[in-house]
């Protein structure tokens, strides 16, 4: 598929889908103005999808790792019923002025809280099967290890999304043997065979893999 092609179909996709609020578009921009990795901000597409999936799933308690400038934030914490909460981890210190003047501008940001440092090292304060949903986008190098550490966490019919696991398409071509691509295959590679769970990879934007954590009836 030639770029004129792709960039035709991305417009088309975004002016049949639930428009986007106003303020995740300021954000967006906002991000790109301010960042010179203003691309990660998840968009328009992958928002509506967060927020849909959120709603379907109807978590008590939600953690995302990564939150880069808040955009998935708060497309979850949009889908989260009213008494839910989403904890959202950043490890970059720098970022954490502009994450809270985008939750505090928003209506669901009270939903949020945001907590700052290694996604790992917070995770571990979380009990066994406490968690009723968990989005994954941080480290790629580190995504094995927080797919372990989801697995645990989440409860049964729990549900994990990731995003970027086909990794501009790296995945599968063996030209490509960098950290960040060896940790995003290997996570691929333990998804598929993690016991009690059933995966699916949504070929979205850069990738997107949904685990559900299978319910186990008593015989």
């Amino acid at each position: 598929m030639n770029y004129e092609i792709e960039s035709s179909l991305d417009a088309y996709v975004d002016s049949h889908i639930s428009p986007e609020p106003e303020h995740l578009h300021r954000l967006t921009r906002e991000s790109h103005l301010r960042l010179i990795n203003g691309r990660m901000v998840s968009g328009h597409l992958q928002g509506r999808l967060l927020k849909m999936l959120t709603q379907l799933c109807a978590p008590r308690l939600a953690v995302e790792l990564g939150t880069f400038t808040g955009y998935s934030a708060l497309c979850i914490a949009e889908g989260l019923p009213a008494d839910a909460k989403l904890v959202t981890i950043e490890v970059d210190d720098e970022l954490e002025d502009f994450i809270r003047r985008q939750l505090n501008s928003s209506g669901h940001g009270d939903k949020v809280e945001l907590r700052i440092g290694p996604a790992l090292d917070i995770c571990r304060g979380f009990a066994d099967e406490s968690v009723d949903m968990m989005f994954i986008d941080a480290d790629k190098r580190q995504y094995p290890a927080y797919l372990m550490e989801a697995a645990r966490m989440l409860r049964p019919g729990g549900l994990i999304i990731a995003d970027n696991t086909l990794w501009s398409g790296h995945v599968c071509d063996p030209e490509y043997n960098d950290a960040q691509t060896r940790g995003v295959r290997e996570f691929n590679d333990l998804a598929t065979t993690l016991p009690g769970f059933e995966t699916v990879i949504l070929p979205i934007r850069d990738g997107i893999t949904l685990l559900r954590k299978c319910i186990m009836h008593n015989s």
